[in-house]
């Protein structure tokens, strides 16, 4: 797996600096993340993925590639046992965990805040420490949460094991199995965390193992949210939009196939994923032509639906010889931006969700925050295209690609693409 940016080696100085955070493996933890800071009083910090393509733009390839190495650290777990099931945690690793089925020949399924108000919700647990704590689960058409052999959970990280515990409680006591695999990109679970984590998997009576991609460890000091209050004061303000001419927006429809699936919300069996990369590959093929000549391409996922856009990417990738082609997603996450070199999220962007205009929802970076400029400002960095792949009408969309109007120097490419309905 490529996990190496252009640009600052170390986009986790300027935090570690000013909350005095410890990082174990310090080299290959930044070749994989970055590090800012939470607006969110019950966590100081924010690790930040450089491969995962969720707030940091990133190539297509290693985007995949990403998923590709999670899925292989479950399959050196599992010693040759088929998954049953393997479920990616929303939104921010709805791609990742559905990268990792893929990789082990398995069926995914996402977890869900966007609940299909037809489909019953199967399952439904709370991640503590996050913003929005509600996960819901609404397997259809053949897919189910109890199918047979180990279940793998997949999130970009791991910092206590609590949430991937409560969804193994909730989980076992209805369907319950031999086996679950923790898949991560990193574990950064400090030695009580483990020992929390191991003492209650011992009591739920079965056994859940970790695969992690890179295991390392966050040393934080005592004071770290007094810290981080005086961090995000002491920090400049955000970067400011690109002072270029904003491009047009240009609405793409009917470029996804009538029928094809778009995200794992309620299951995808191999056979379902393979329809999706086929679906991808004739919406590439059409829009191709629109992209032609392009400096600079960026294809921006909505949120959950992460997986499908980066598939897009990829097939655009391959059909735009010569032109760099980078992919992200939006976010309901709430960050302090802050235009420092060495701070991973540098600028954020907010617009009401397509989805759910009275919600709003943000992206940040547009730009690698890593990049050094030849010249000007990093600020100024900005794709020629953005592709903005969404499950929702153009209509909806116009808010969001209004804004992002002054991050394309060329144009803002809406692509509606059919909301995921369960499978017959």
């Amino acid at each position: 797996m490529t996990a190496t940016l252009p640009g600052a080696a170390w986009l986790g100085g300027t935090v570690s600096r000013l909350l005095d955070v410890g990082v174990g493996d310090p080299a290959r933890f930044g070749q994989l993340c970055g590090l800012a800071l939470r607006d969110n009083p019950r966590r100081a910090h924010l690790v930040v993925s450089r491969v995962l393509g969720k707030h940091v733009p990133v190539a297509p390839a290693d985007v995949l590639a990403a998923g590709h190495a999670v899925g292989d650290a479950v399959a050196a777990v599992l010693g040759g046992a088929l998954p049953g099931l393997v479920i990616g945690y929303c939104e921010t690793a709805t791609g990742l965990g559905h990268a990792a089925a893929a990789r082990l020949g398995a069926t995914a399924l996402s977890t869900t805040r966007r609940v299909h108000p037809g489909v019953p919700v199967t399952a439904a647990f709370e991640e503590e420490h996050s913003h929005a704590v509600a996960h819901a689960l609404q397997p259809a058409g053949g897919v189910s949460l109890g199918a047979p052999g180990p279940l793998v959970l997949v999130d970009d990280e791991l910092t206590s094991g609590r949430t991937a515990l409560n969804t193994v409680a909730e989980l076992h006591a209805r369907w319950p199995r031999e086996r679950y695999v923790i898949g991560a990109l990193l574990d950064a679970r400090p030695p009580e965390a483990r020992a929390a984590f191991a003492e209650r998997a011992a009591a739920l009576g079965v056994r859940v193992d970790v695969a992690a991609v890179l295991t390392t460890a966050l040393t934080l000091p005592a004071d770290v949210l007094d810290r981080a209050a005086a961090a995000r004061a002491a920090l400049p303000a955000p970067a400011p939009v690109p002072a270029g001419a904003p491009g047009d927006v240009r609405v793409h429809e009917g470029l996804w196939p009538a029928g094809a699936p778009t995200t794992a919300r309620h299951g995808l069996t191999p056979a379902g994923t393979a329809a999706l990369h086929q679906a991808a590959e004739a919406a590439a093929a059409a829009l191709a032509p629109a992209l032609a000549g392009s400096a600079g391409v960026l294809v921006l996922g909505t949120e959950e639906l992460v997986y499908a856009p980066t598939v897009l990417a990829a097939a655009l990738s391959a059909r735009l010889a010569g032109v760099p082609v980078t992919t992200q997603s939006t976010t309901r996450s709430p960050v302090h931006a802050a235009d420092d070199p060495g701070y991973a999220l540098r600028r954020s962007l907010a617009f009401p969700a397509p989805d759910e205009p009275a919600r709003t929802s943000r992206v940040h970076n547009l730009a690698d925050p890593a990049a050094v400029p030849a010249t000007g400002r990093w600020s100024d960095l900005r794709a020629e295209d953005v592709v903005v792949v969404v499950d929702a009408p153009a209509d909806a969309a116009a808010p969001m690609a209004g804004a992002l109007r002054p991050f394309a120097a060329r144009a803002v490419h809406v692509v509606p693409v059919p909301l995921s309905e369960p499978a017959p």
